[in-house]
């Protein structure tokens, strides 16, 4: 079984890729959106850190 980590790190290219992975237009576009949202939502957690950093 395949953890999340290891395919959050595919993601950004930092994994290896596994090799029995289909290889589709329509899986390349939803890993691109993909890694839009965990980039994302590691920006919005970086604002509120800093935010919560500032307030005190």
């Amino acid at each position: 079984m395949k953890s999340i980590w290891h395919q959050i790190l595919r993601y950004f290219y930092i994994g290896k890729k596994d090799p029995n992975a289909p290889t589709t237009r329509y899986v390349a576009m939803m890993h691109g959106m993909n890694r839009i949202s965990i980039l994302l939502f590691l920006v919005a957690l970086i604002i509120l850190i800093v935010r919560l950093i500032r307030k005190h």
